[in-house]
């Protein structure tokens, strides 16, 4: 860290797995390190009930926890963690500028951008609820809690065929809901849900309620042409109406694909040198925890290597 206490060597914008493992190894690469992880620093992952597949947990964790053990990890290496938002940030000069809450200044040679992806979810009350009791936003983190039960799939583009799909092999039954009269998805994939018989489709129907006590127990479905309503009973209901990069931010400082996602290359190195990105925000297709770690690990080695090769 330099003389101006409100520098760093690296500032970490987003406290995910991604910014927590990108935190961990660059303090552990001797340099002063920040991040910057809001009001409730976890990310996505604390709204999982348990997690499962993550490596070293031989027993099912909340993703609350998991990201609380990340938290005392970066703080007990040295990492400075600011409970706090990144407001502004202006990644065109170097050193680059962050403006955090309280309109306070910090700068930094180099800079991670971790802000992950959020789900995009239907907006009814009862959703909310219900998150992390029945309903969930990630088929591959859940679907194994489903085994041999029915559940129901919001969606007609290729994310929700992919998660009707990846369910099919733990439930009894899968109903894909979508409220158009034909699917989004591509042609092979409709082709795979078609030839399922675990999976029936469900056209011209949106969800009004999700209903349950402690947790779900059934959603209502209304016909977008007729108006009648459908109820089916079932414990599991996947949002899958696509995610929304964490990008605002940045306004139209870097360069993003098509999705609004941070194209970064396999270092993880943005459009501006010195700007890294790592997770969920450059990362359209997988959406794992593992994988968004193992992104923040590269970010920080490679962001290591920037500030090694400017001082030079």
């Amino acid at each position: 860290m330099t003389e101006n206490i409100n520098h760093f060597d690296i500032i970490i914008i987003g406290s995910g797995p991604a910014g927590f493992t990108a935190a961990i190894y660059a303090v552990r690469g001797g340099a002063g390190v920040a991040l910057f992880g809001g009001v409730a620093p976890g990310g996505q992952l604390l709204y999982a009930a348990e997690i499962e597949n993550f490596p070293g947990f031989p027993e099912p964790v909340a993703g609350a926890e998991l990201m609380e053990r990340m938290l005392k990890q970066a703080k007990s290496l040295g990492v400075r963690v600011f409970q706090e938002d990144a407001l502004k940030a202006d990644l065109k000069t170097a050193p680059f500028t962050i403006l955090a809450g309280g309109n306070k200044k910090y700068t930094a040679g180099a800079v991670i951008i971790a802000t992950g992806a959020r789900a995009r979810w239907l907006g009814l009350p009862s959703e909310q609820k219900y998150t992390g009791k029945g309903v969930s936003g990630c088929a591959t983190c859940d679907g194994f809690f489903y085994r041999g039960k029915e559940v129901c799939v919001i969606g007609g583009g290729d994310t929700a065929a992919e998660d009707a799909l990846f369910l099919a092999g733990f439930a009894s039954k899968v109903y894909l809901v979508h409220r158009r009269d034909k699917l989004r998805a591509c042609v092979r994939l409709q082709e795979k849900l078609n030839s399922n018989p675990k999976i029936e489709i469900i056209y011209d129907h949106a969800p009004v309620e999700i209903v349950g006590g402690e947790k779900v127990t059934g959603i209502i479905l209304k016909n977008v042409k007729t108006g009648a309503a459908r109820r089916l009973d079932l414990p599991g209901v996947f949002v899958a109406i696509g995610h929304a990069p964490e990008t605002k931010l940045f306004g139209d400082q870097l360069k993003l694909d098509d999705g609004g996602y941070i194209i970064a290359d396999e270092r993880r190195q943005t459009s501006l040198k010195g700007v890294f990105a790592a997770g969920d925000v450059m990362d359209p297709h997988y959406k794992q925890a593992v994988v968004a770690a193992g992104s923040g690990c590269v970010a920080a080695l490679e962001a290591l290597k920037y500030l090694e090769e400017i001082k030079k």
